[in-house]
């Protein structure tokens, strides 16, 4: 099979939820948000605290975050923790950044995205 091919045995419907994932990394908040639970497990007002936003602008990334389920949460007293949901998320978010350093130049320069 060859890659013109391939193409074309995704769906509208693959093509679509792809896409969607995709905005899920593309707003900068939610990027940040993600890349700090790379480290760890967060609270809300860890994440807030490192984002220097307000809490309702983080509280409404995450909660987008976890409706596409991204992440997930755990309760410890009266605290929510979030976390990566899946570490195939992080694998993502390190291929992201190995083609960043790969292209910065041409993505920098991009003016068509």
């Amino acid at each position: 099979m060859n890659k013109s091919s391939q193409a074309k045995t995704l769906s509208d419907t693959q093509l679509t939820l792809a896409s969607k994932t995709f905005r899920g990394f593309a707003d900068p908040t939610r990027l940040k948000i993600l890349h700090y639970l790379m480290e760890k497990e967060r609270s809300v007002s860890e994440l807030v605290d490192l984002l220097e936003a307000p809490q309702g602008r983080v509280s409404n990334h995450l909660a987008c975050l976890r409706w596409c389920n991204f992440v997930s949460t755990s309760r410890r007293g009266k605290y929510v923790y979030y976390q990566l949901t899946d570490e195939r998320v992080k694998d993502i978010l390190k291929l992201i950044y190995e083609f960043i350093n790969d292209n910065a130049a041409h993505i920098y320069s991009c003016t068509r995205m």
